[in-house]
């Protein structure tokens, strides 16, 4: 084996990985379904990581929760252009900050304090969500979106409550 071919065997990576939960509660309080699924880091988000981490940048201090419909995600995706799929704003208010913990165990989460969203108009489907800088508008950092692989339906009055939890590891971990 060559010099390169042994640097190459024992370069070392890092991987970012999410997990989004949402929790359908109807009027009534009781939970109609759940699901959950991982999300992909886009590529202006993992900029973003390492431009805070190595180059200086300043940290995005609140992060928002928003909610996708149909449609593909990929890593370019940004929050002004996701042409492969639509966001989904049939609740009241704007996006729902994204108030996290402090990280433990390699992991950050919002689990203790879930974005409620009360939805106001009936038969919507429901496909992800997604967390980004900006609580309106397609000006910000896009950082991640998870993709379920149906839809989940969800009526007036039901509530949803958004579960994100951002794990980084070493990737041979």
């Amino acid at each position: 084996m060559s010099k390169t071919e042994q640097v190459l065997e024992y370069q070392e990576s890092a991987r970012f990985r999410g997990l989004c939960q949402i929790d359908c509660y109807g009027p009534d309080g009781d939970l109609k379904w759940t699901e959950k699924n991982h999300n992909i880091v886009t590529n202006g988000g993992l900029d973003h990581i390492l431009n805070v981490i190595l180059h200086g940048t300043a940290a995005i201090g609140t992060w928002y929760v928003g909610l996708k419909n149909t449609g593909a995600v990929a890593a370019a995706d940004t929050l002004a252009t996701h042409s492969g799929w639509t966001e989904n704003a049939e609740y009241t208010g704007n996006r729902q900050e994204y108030v996290e913990a402090a990280s433990s165990s390699q992991s950050v989460t919002n689990s203790a304090n879930k974005a409620s969203f009360p939805i106001t108009t009936d038969s919507q489907s429901i496909y992800g969500a997604f967390l980004a800088s900006a609580a309106t508008g397609t000006t910000g950092t896009l950082l991640c979106v998870a993709n379920f692989s149906a839809a989940k339906s969800a009526d007036n009055g039901d509530t949803l409550e958004v579960t994100y939890t951002i794990s980084a590891a070493d990737d041979g971990a």
